[in-house]
């Protein structure tokens, strides 16, 4: 699926209340893509009054909101997943264009987020509550409640799929939701922000806020958001995650990783070939769950020369999409030196890869392996996010496990084996709150929800499925007595 470029710039507004608006003079970023360097639009970055208006226009529309049936809310909701499945073609040009994947891959992301809408869409039929008779005379309820105004921050490398992993949830169970897209990506975001107002939901109830770091400070810091959903690096999330806490809100942010893919001499080849170079390619490698230490247990050698023989087929613009921008590009490029300065062998060097004829402006990079890794090199231990992978070698499946286990990381683990015990082995001692049994990208699919370990995820829980439900509600306990009994107990 061939992009299309553009022939006018898209200039990106906030959604506040319902209506596109500009905002009052505010500083204003081109945005450039990544396939061709050319200018495609702006973005402004909005200041702290500019916070507190859409703030405020999503406090006063959760009041009607949170009251309004779930059915019914469902009901826009549904009328949402019709315009995103007959737009899907169009956002998933948008995502490709902002951030350099493919088309395939952009509308993937698209795909992903219906996914989401749709265990969303599910909660309607479920009853999330229980009442009982606790002691005589007496009941004990729970409901289920939104928290209000919640707000989501989302990264560069996934325009479409990121937002829609919190938006659905979030507007199901009655929530006033605003999204902070990432600067580098906006266009996408407003795209989907126009679909929510087209399937009829009412004005405040989904706003859009544009900006960098310092709109995220205020967004978090302002006292009627109430809770707050956040993916992007692990130091972006640990500091977003300390903010909201100090402020005494709820929060989960989720962070970078480095993800594990460990390969053992019965591993079957043709899942193990085509599954580590899928990983480490998809996306350009710009995902948290994109491998980027291969483990060798034993001889494995057949396998690697495999891999690096099919990763040196990929075709840029075709197979595989571009680097965000230049600063990234520059940082690969120099991890790629230290690597092979550190002692690392350059099995495939994605520096000479050639760019596409049609977008030679662009922000390119192939595919590109050291082998023969030590542990503690930065190219092996530090999470780069950029198709690189880095090879070490070891003799035992046990110091596999122990590799794994020392990584401060915890997204993803896979294991590439035909034999069960092995595969269980990792699976149950891995400390990755994902794992994959002959499968380099182990997302799960709802109603199973996304979610790491260690430093990939500050705040408790999950932000899909059931951890989503959770974290954009509370519960409230009901205890009611309308009668005395003669045989009361003491809780009667």
């Amino acid at each position: 699926m061939q992009l299309t470029l553009p022939t006018t710039a898209f200039e990106c507004q906030n959604l506040i209340g319902g209506t596109w608006q500009t905002g009052i003079d505010l500083e204003r970023r081109d945005l450039h893509s990544p396939y061709t360097g050319q200018r495609i639009g702006s973005v402004p970055m909005s200041n702290a009054a500019e916070i507190d208006r859409v703030v405020k226009a999503a406090a006063a529309a959760a009041i009607t909101w949170r009251t309004t049936p779930a059915k019914e809310r469902a009901q826009l909701l549904f009328k949402f997943r019709e315009l995103l499945l007959a737009n899907a073609d169009e956002l998933g040009q948008s995502a490709a264009l902002e951030s350099g994947k493919t088309v395939a891959e952009g509308k993937a992301g698209v795909l992903k987020g219906v996914e989401v809408l749709e265990y969303a869409l599910s909660l309607q039929n479920l009853d999330d509550g229980a009442q009982l008779e606790v002691s005589r005379g007496v009941t004990c309820e729970v409901k289920r409640e939104p928290l209000g105004v919640v707000a989501g921050i989302a990264p560069f490398n996934f325009p479409a799929m990121v937002p829609m992993w919190m938006i659905p949830i979030a507007l199901a169970v009655g929530n006033a939701f605003i999204l902070k897209p990432s600067e580098k990506v906006p266009i996408t975001a407003c795209k989907l922000g126009q679909l929510i107002l087209d399937a009829g939901l009412p004005p405040g109830v989904f706003s859009i806020i544009h900006g960098g770091r310092d709109t995220v400070d205020a967004l978090v810091d302002h006292p009627s958001v109430a809770a707050l959903g956040f993916v992007g690096s692990s130091a972006a999330a640990r500091s977003v995650y300390s903010r909201a806490a100090l402020a005494g809100k709820r929060a989960l942010c989720l962070g970078g990783a480095k993800n594990h893919l460990i390969v053992v001499p019965d591993a079957d080849p043709t899942l193990t070939i085509q599954g580590v170079v899928d990983s480490f390619t998809g996306c350009a490698g710009q995902r948290c769950m994109a491998a980027s230490l291969l483990v060798a247990v034993g001889e494995v050698d057949g396998l690697i020369d495999a891999i690096v023989e099919r990763a040196r087929g990929i075709v840029l613009g075709r197979d595989m999409g571009a680097i965000i921008d230049k600063a990234s590009l520059d940082r690969l490029h120099r991890a790629i030196e230290r690597g092979v300065a550190d002692g690392a062998k350059l099995r495939l060097d994605g520096r000479q890869a050639k760019a596409p004829e049609q977008y030679g402006g662009g922000t390119w990079l192939g595919p590109t392996i050291l082998d023969h890794a030590a542990p503690e090199w930065a190219c092996a231990k530090d999470e780069l996010f950029g198709p690189v992978i880095t090879i070490v070698r070891v003799k035992t499946l046990e110091e596999a496990l122990s590799l794994e286990a020392a990584n401060p990381y915890g997204n993803a683990t896979s294991i590439f084996t035909t034999r069960g015990g092995v595969a269980r082995m990792v699976a149950d001692r891995a400390t990755s709150g994902m794992i994959g049994i002959n499968i380099g990208v182990p997302v799960p699919r709802e109603p199973f929800s996304f979610g790491g370990t260690k430093t990939s995820r500050f705040g408790a829980g999950d932000l899909t499925g059931a951890g989503g439900v959770e974290h954009w509600t509370q519960l409230k306990k009901i205890t009611a007595k309308w009668a005395q009994h003669s045989d009361a107990t003491w809780m009667s």
